[in-house]
């Protein structure tokens, strides 16, 4: 395979409105079948009018951008300081949402196309219809990677080609067949469109020649099929907010007791692994016995399908400040029990003392 990479010179300027085939056909009317283009987002996103207009400096620049950010976030996948990686209602999980203010007024900033991939399906029927060219179109956005430093282009959109090359049931030259090998070829070809584009070079369209089976008769899965499944996801989260969300999630454990007996040595060692976290002079004990006719009598709303309970105490003389301390302790301990697998009820507290609290297991 050789392949060549030419740029798509005279371009100029987009604007809201702007007929992109027209302004390409025009530009590379030695465009060839089987030829890929890929263009940059940003033109596609002006002709479209993805613009929004904010103020031109200031913090009422800053408070704009970040409404602007919120509107296009799906979620946030991780925040350090002034930069958030979100994933947009596309699903891509980009920095800023792939927001743009470079290239464009002071006074605007570009948003990512609607629906890349029906902007690639689009320009492609286009310049088929219109100037009978059979080409594949890339929609190409630059992107961070996780791991690594640096940015490179990837297709946020795609029409007329597979955006992967399948490899699994294949053999290699050793004999061995391959199970996981899915290259995603539409994104290494935006790589390569972008050494030739650039980001100051004003050249927003390249062509990739040469790749074999470029072109498909129909626009093809798109990049939709790129966007991994959240399910499927080992690093859906940043390292902080994956934390939080564990800590979150261990203190808002369904009320009630596991459906499994709770196991002492467990119980035991949760109340070790939050021993050097609690306020001094915070106290966990448990009562491992078999569940006694008594401990009704001692707390009241002991479930009956309790099997163990927690007593815990705090520091005495108590305090307000010391009941919040304790507050929080309990849902410590209520944390390191979930990571023991073990449910757990927050009672209220037993007759003998409105300073104590127990949970049951």
């Amino acid at each position: 395979m050789k392949l060549e990479i030419l740029p798509v010179l005279g371009i100029g300027h987009v604007s809201e409105g702007d007929d992109l085939a027209a302004l390409i056909a025009t530009a590379a009317p030695w465009l060839r079948d089987g030829d890929v283009l890929v263009v940059t987002s940003k033109i596609v996103s002006k002709a479209e009018g993805r613009l929004v207009d904010i103020p031109a400096d200031g913090p009422e620049r800053q408070v704009a951008r970040d409404e602007v950010l919120a509107a296009e976030t799906a979620r946030v996948v991780a925040s350090r300081g002034p930069t958030r990686i979100v994933q947009t209602h596309h699903g891509f999980v980009m920095a800023s949402a792939g927001i743009d203010a470079s290239n464009v007024d002071k006074t605007r900033l570009v948003l990512l196309p609607k629906d890349p991939d029906a902007s690639a399906r689009a320009l492609r029927a286009a310049l088929r219809d219109r100037y009978g060219r059979d080409v594949a179109v890339i929609i190409s956005d630059t992107m961070g990677r996780p791991w690594r430093n640096g940015l490179t282009d990837v297709a946020l959109g795609v029409a007329g080609m597979d955006p992967i090359r399948d490899h699994r049931g294949e053999t290699d030259p050793y004999g061995n067949e391959l199970h996981v090998t899915q290259m995603a070829v539409v994104d290494e070809l935006a790589g390569a469109g972008e050494l030739i584009k650039g980001k100051i070079d004003q050249v927003p369209v390249a062509v990739v020649r040469g790749y074999l089976g470029a072109t498909r008769p129909d626009d093809g899965a798109g990049a939709a099929a790129l966007v991994r499944d959240a399910a499927q996801d080992l690093f859906s989260l940043g390292t902080a907010e994956a934390k939080a969300a564990g800590l979150a999630s261990g203190a808002t454990l369904p009320d009630g007791p596991g459906p499994a007996p709770a196991n002492p040595a467990a119980v035991r060692r949760a109340i070790e692994a939050v021993a050097g976290a609690v306020a001094p002079g915070t106290v966990f004990t448990l009562v491992d016995d078999e569940v006694r006719p008594g401990l009704a009598a001692a707390v009241p709303g002991w479930p009956e399908q309790a099997t163990a309970l927690v007593l815990g105490s705090p520091p005495t003389p108590v305090d307000p400040n010391d009941l919040v301390r304790f507050g929080a302790d309990m849902h410590r301990l209520r944390i390191a029990l979930a990571a023991e697998g073990i449910g757990s009820l927050l009672l209220p507290p037993p007759a003998a003392s409105t300073a104590s609290a127990a949970l049951a297991l």
